[in-house]
């Protein structure tokens, strides 16, 4: 199998040639076609490491989630189902995650570091309501989420909840820009009406 590391540059230009059908290498890919396999990897790795960059913002730990991502991607190959979604976002869904999942465990360490020490410190009452304050907000929007439909709710997320512009949401989800933006911009009206607030401009 190929080195997995990624590939320099970043989304095709407008004008360029189709690029190369993702399902069916992953198809191959599952037969242990490894030739198929670097296909798929030198068409999505740079956004693969985009993404993960983003999220763990080291580019050593980036590079290593990458690797550890399209290790998976080999292993799973079998399981795409292009029923569900585009190749790319389904490949580009395990990278976030495992660099979700890195980015826990990091910060899962620093808190058993700083545990004993934030045990053993006063806690004022308004440090105390402020906490039971920011727990009920988040519940609201918990719930408020759970009341836009499953598009709506995965374009909100992206954008609001993991920083990416409309143009990264549209390349993410194969759908026009426009088509991206008006996911959001009905999400956010519903989520206005769900919790009460001001109009969404």
């Amino acid at each position: 199998m190929n080195d997995l590391r990624p590939v320099p540059g970043g989304a095709p230009d407008e004008g360029a040639p189709p690029g190369p059908d993702l399902p069916a290498l992953l198809q191959r890919s599952a037969r242990g076609d490894e030739s198929a396999f670097a296909q798929v990897y030198d068409a999505v790795s740079a956004k693969a490491y985009g993404m993960a960059l983003r999220v763990v913002r080291d580019p050593a730990q980036a590079e290593e989630v990458v690797q550890e991502s399209f290790l998976e991607v080999w292993r799973m190959a079998a399981r795409y189902d292009a029923v569900r979604g585009s190749a790319s976002a389904w490949i580009l869904t395990i990278v976030h995650r495992r660099a979700v999942d890195r980015v826990r465990s990091a910060e899962s360490a620093t808190r058993r570091e700083v545990a004993y020490h934030d045990r053993n410190q006063p806690v004022s009452h308004d440090e105390t309501a402020e906490a039971a304050t920011a727990s009920l907000e988040a519940r609201r929007v918990r719930s408020a989420l759970a009341s836009l439909t499953p598009v709506q709710r995965e374009a909100v997320e992206l954008s609001y909840l993991r920083g990416y512009t409309h143009t990264e949401i549209a390349r993410m989800l194969d759908l026009p820009v426009g088509t991206a933006k008006t996911r959001i911009r009905d999400g956010l009206i519903r989520l206005r009406d769900t919790m009460g607030v001001g109009s969404v401009r």
